[in-house]
């Protein structure tokens, strides 16, 4: 049994290692505005992140995960909120979220660092538990976890070595992911007489490390209007991308991908209901053209195209739709975006780079949407919002009327 975690104040202590070294830093660690109600349009941008594959060459995996530390390093530099990577299991990816973010805490210093998803059908949730908060507390509290549940990717192959047996007989729902929660909320295990003994230690029985509101920070990917009803109604933030099932009802189906998407939101959000405000991050493939190369302009709309026939219908049961990549200058980029109802109705945009590029087309793209794009949408990156917050202080307090600071 888990009892409620201890109200003596310890969620509000803050290591000093993790303290913000000065007021433009703490200003940064402010939570972000809440979302907008559906249709409503914001005055722009909140948070900008971004999301990668992690991918690697078969026979050299570690250039791979170093090119992606490193670019988290540079979407730092840029003034990217948020950097998530993937979790992907028997692909030449980061198979292990949480071992990826654990050096990334060691790299960078302000930028949110996110997991978009791990698949918690493979995973012991009190285990998993214990690694992110791990995580969590190397990265001063930065952490942003984001799950998906149902049969895993790959349940034919890897279920059986991952359960030691029958996987089909296991719980695979929603419900690992409360349990995953619970552990993360620090209750402790038995009565208040349960103890356990180490070397020089008798304490009361929890999870370890506690992370102070990790689990406030948990994110579900919903692709369905069930999983974000599910979401909303637990109140774990929102991950929806370019990838969502065709209903704007239930039972009722529709082929406009903006539609479906708008209905999910106004799912959660009548789920989530009223109280402390929930995030929701929405995610588009978006690659700028402007800084890119002849060859590389050339590489990116045959990508694009490739892909454009599956944004032209539904697909299978679920009757699966696909976002139109956004591929091209600037200025046309910006232009569907402000046009995109979906993108107007939240305040947090994560944009989803593909799959077997290079680092240097990576870097290229985020240096575009940063300069080009989310600015034009209302985004100020952290750095110049830095700026602004030292130029403020240097420049003293504001006289009044009668001499007196305001």
């Amino acid at each position: 049994m888990i009892r409620p975690p201890p109200s003596d104040g310890e969620e509000n202590r803050v290591p000093a290692a993790c303290r913000p070294a000065s007021r433009d830093e703490a200003q940064h660690q402010q939570p972000l505005p809440h979302q907008p109600p559906t249709g409503q349009r914001p005055g722009g941008l909140a948070s900008l992140a971004f999301l990668t594959p992690g991918n690697y060459p078969d026979d050299d995996p570690y250039s791979g995960l170093e090119a992606t530390l490193q670019l988290f390093e540079f979407g730092e530099r840029l003034g990217f909120d948020g950097a998530w990577i993937r979790q992907r299991h028997l692909e030449h990816g980061v198979s292990s979220a949480a071992a990826f973010l654990a050096a990334a805490t060691q790299r960078t210093r302000r930028i949110e660092l996110g997991t978009a998803v791990i698949p918690i059908g493979y995973e012991s949730p009190f285990r998993l538990a214990e690694d992110l908060a791990t995580v969590d507390v190397l990265s001063c509290g930065r952490l942003q976890p984001g799950f998906s549940a149902g049969t895993p990717p790959h349940a034919e192959l890897l279920g059986d070595l991952v359960f030691d047996g029958d996987w089909r007989s296991h719980d695979l729902s929603y419900g690992r992911i409360s349990r995953l929660v619970e552990a993360l909320r620090g209750g402790y295990l038995g009565d208040e007489e349960t103890v356990i003994h180490s070397p020089g230690n008798v304490q009361r029985p929890r999870q370890q490390p506690h992370a102070a509101g990790l689990a406030d920070r948990v994110w579900y990917g919903g692709g369905s209007l069930r999983s974000a009803r599910w979401a909303g109604e637990h109140r774990l933030n929102l991950l929806t991308g370019n990838v969502i099932d065709g209903f704007v009802a239930d039972g009722e189906s529709t082929d406009d991908f903006v539609a479906a998407q708008l209905a999910l939101l106004d799912v959660y959000r009548k789920a989530a209901g009223p109280g402390d405000p929930t995030r929701i991050a929405l995610g588009r493939v978006i690659v700028p053209t402007d800084s890119a190369d002849r060859v590389t302009r050339e590489r990116y709309r045959a990508y694009a195209a490739s892909r454009h026939e599956r944004t032209l219908r539904a697909h299978g049961p679920r009757r699966t739709l696909f976002a139109p990549d956004l591929v091209g200058p600037a200025e046309e980029i910006v232009a569907r975006l402000r046009a995109d109802a979906a993108v107007a109705a939240v305040r947090e945009l994560r944009v989803e780079l593909p799959y077997e590029f290079d680092r240097a087309e990576y870097e290229q793209i985020l240096h575009d949407v940063s300069r080009l794009v989310a600015p034009a949408l209302g985004w100020h990156a952290a750095t110049a919002r830095a700026g602004a917050a030292r130029a403020a202080a240097s420049a003293g307090p504001r006289p009044g009327p009668a001499g007196e600071p305001l």
